[in-house]
């Protein structure tokens, strides 16, 4: 695993982060004051924020199991946030104890957790790079070195794109991220939706402290990042209907829309 320059005075921890604000939801430990005094005013104007959060992850880890049950054994999994057992590499390994996963992030905090907590991994078959999906040709350079992209490759954006404005340009991004992989390679993707507008706002404004936007996208605007693609069953849908099975927790959230998807 690479460690990318990573150095201690690179976290701030006197504004809040996405990813320590998803930890929060998520019922983490990995998080300072600030992150949770954004979270609690997230929380109040969308009391539902921790179910979502509960939701998106359950659906990762049914869509991961999935891929791997279909002979998909790479990974590059971007907007991995810090690691919660069990991640994304810990639910393929399980089917396939080979496969090999390429994390991405750009909280310097994630790094810091993913040197302690991957450490003991089969060597070569975890990798970690420090940088933003707004640069896909960093992401990709990277990953060739990890990755072989001469086979299928399973690109994982989970709850990442509303964290990208529409000025910076949501789907070229997944275009380009998805134009290097063979056949074969697959999508999964999740996205919030456009429930409350105002409170979307207040929220946006929330994040913006930490540097990041939020941008909520209709079950139409999610769909368009499957353009191009072979939509797996049931297509586009809500996060808890995609696949449910005996191991969710969460069955009525609403908030989050999720899909696989195939490229011919």
């Amino acid at each position: 695993m690479s460690d990318d320059g990573f150095s201690a005075h690179e976290i701030d921890t006197s504004v809040p982060h996405s990813a320590r604000l998803y930890d929060w939801y998520l019922g983490g430990k990995d998080h300072y004051a600030a992150d949770i005094a954004a979270a609690k005013k997230v929380l109040k104007l969308f009391p539902r924020v921790r179910q979502a959060a509960r939701a998106n992850r359950e659906f990762m880890h049914r869509a991961a199991r999935h891929l791997s049950s279909q002979g998909i054994t790479q990974f590059l999994d971007i907007g991995t946030g810090i690691p919660t057992k069990p991640n994304l590499h810990q639910i393929v390994q399980e089917v396939a104890p080979t496969a090999h996963v390429v994390y991405v992030d750009n909280d310097p905090i994630v790094l810091r957790h993913a040197q302690a907590l991957l450490r003991g991994t089969p060597e070569g078959h975890i990798a970690y790079l420090h940088a933003d999906v707004r640069d896909p040709d960093q992401i990709l350079a990277h990953a060739r070195e990890h990755l072989d992209f001469t086979q299928p490759i399973a690109l994982s954006l989970i709850a990442l794109l509303h964290f990208v404005t529409d000025e910076q340009q949501p789907y070229q991004i997944v275009e380009k991220l998805l134009e290097p992989l063979v056949p074969g390679s697959h999508l999964m993707l999740s996205h919030i939706i456009v429930e409350d507008p105002e409170a979307a706002k207040q929220i946006d404004t929330i994040y913006r402290i930490g540097g990041t936007s939020v941008r909520g996208r209709s079950t139409e605007e999610i769909t368009q990042f499957f353009q191009g693609l072979e939509m797996c069953d049931p297509g586009v849908v809500r996060a808890t209907q995609w696949h449910p099975d005996d191991t969710m927790r969460i069955r009525d959230e609403s908030s989050v829309y999720a899909g696989v998807a195939r490229k011919p």
